[in-house]
């Protein structure tokens, strides 16, 4: 399937509509904790059987995108679409006959390793075609189509909870709405597939910026640089960070204000959660259009910086101050979301449009290595201490100062990016042509 380049006059404004309607559909996946009871109840598993297909996703999301990236670059958006769009909806199908059949097996199958792979290359699909459509603005087209990732729970879990009440919640009732998910998704997912167009390669008339411009570095010689792997460590602290909140958020918020006068019920802890994924959608299009305007090494010394700032906040001032708590918390969120959105603009600057979707695919390695940091800090540390018999805003100090000096150790992997050495460029087209050229005249001589 060649990449579709689009014809004179074609708005790049028709772009990010295309890339969002594949983000907001893989963005499913944060709302898997709404079928984790349902299939506890019917198929009689644990709560750490039933989240294995969302871990097995994100693992599979890290995989795919790094091992599909070169895949993506070269196939183009149209080409990635389709196999996110074939292997994401087959992943509910699969889960739905899972679910009818009372074979569990077949839902960790589905959703986690088949649906797993539709995330990974659904999510870097789009990416590389922004960037080359919005030259001048990167941060913000990315940023675009990132937080319909981070947004996409908000119109899945709702929706979800509707058809499971409305289906039941017993094993057909769960296939029902698996199947449901499998096709609105594919038809919606198709959407972005006509629609998605890449850029033509001539150079912009009139001086404007091109994607084009500026050194290039393939995917294999990126991984070789040190600039690659500072932002390997930059991205898996910021997410770590993030992650070790939104994963046990409902619980925390409930632990640490236990023993106050103003406890918090689970419907307010429900909110709660809302709410940062509210802060961690809104930080994805905010902070990464922001670092259009001061730089994408000054966004990420606020999102470390003052990241580390808020988890000192809430250590310090423990159960004293709820609205703090949730003020910091949400900030956290902010700049959990805002880093997934600004890497790809910080790769383009790096690297170039030459195969930055192939290394932003390489790098989500750190997100797979992030999602399960985070949640083990967290838990493994509450309920160690919940075993030395503490309890309250108590079980989670530890945990919160962990995450100040992993946010410290990826505040100084940012203030040791430096410009890529020009070993690492590839050949602009018309120095190859002149180096063939050359070649032609001293043979012929």
């Amino acid at each position: 399937m060649s990449p579709p380049v689009a014809p004179a006059g074609w708005s790049r404004w028709l772009v990010p509509p295309a890339a969002l309607s594949v983000h907001l559909s893989i963005g499913q996946a944060y709302a898997w904790s709404v079928f984790k009871p349902p299939l506890e109840s019917a198929l009689g598993l644990s709560g750490t059987q039933s989240a294995l297909p969302f871990q097995l996703g994100i693992v599979m999301l890290g995989l795919s995108a790094a091992f599909g990236g070169t895949l993506v670059e070269r196939n183009g958006p149209r080409w990635a679409m389709t196999v996110a769009l074939i292997c994401f909806s087959s992943g509910f199908l699969l889960s739905a006959l899972g679910a009818a059949t009372e074979q569990y097996w077949l839902i960790v199958l589905g959703y986690g390793f088949v649906g797993g792979i539709g995330l990974g290359i659904g999510y870097i699909s789009p990416v590389s075609t922004l960037i080359k459509w919005f030259p001048d603005r990167p941060g913000m087209a990315t940023g675009i189509a990132i937080m319909g990732f981070g947004g996409g729970a908000l119109i899945a879990s709702p929706w979800s909870a509707q058809m499971l009440e409305s289906f039941g919640s017993d094993s057909s009732g769960i296939a029902m709405a698996f199947l449901v998910h499998g096709l609105s998704y594919s038809v919606f997912m198709l959407l972005g597939v006509l629609l998605v167009r890449v850029p033509r390669t001539e150079k912009p008339v009139g001086g404007a910026p091109s994607a084009f411009d500026g050194p290039q570095v393939s995917a294999r010689n990126a991984v070789r640089t040190p600039q690659f792997w500072c932002l390997w460590v930059v991205l898996c602290m910021n997410v770590t960070a993030g992650i070790g909140i939104l994963e046990k958020a409902a619980p925390m918020i409930t632990d640490f204000f236990k023993n106050t006068s103003t406890p918090v019920s689970v419907s307010a802890a429900a909110g709660f959660v809302a709410l940062l994924s509210a802060a961690n959608m809104a930080g994805r299009i905010g902070w990464s259009s922001t670092s259009d305007l001061i730089g994408r090494k000054n966004i990420y010394r606020l999102y470390l910086g003052a990241g580390a700032l808020m988890y000192g906040l809430i250590a310090l001032a423990g159960d004293s101050s709820k609205p703090l708590f949730i003020l910091c918390a949400l900030v956290i969120l902010s700049f959990y979301g805002g880093g997934f959105a600004t890497i790809p603009a910080y790769l383009k600057d790096l690297f170039g449009t030459y195969q930055v979707g192939a290394i932003h695919g390489r790098l989500l390695t750190a997100w797979s290595t992030a999602g399960v940091l985070g949640p083990l800090i967290v838990n493994w540390i509450a309920d160690r201490q919940e075993e030395a018999g503490k309890d309250g805003s108590s079980l989670y100090t530890m945990s919160l100062f962990i995450m100040i000096g992993l946010l410290a150790v990826g505040f100084v992997a940012n203030e040791l990016v430096r410009p890529v050495h020009p070993r690492h460029h590839v050949p602009a087209p018309e120095s190859k042509e002149k180096e063939a050229a050359d070649v032609q005249r001293q043979q012929s001589a």
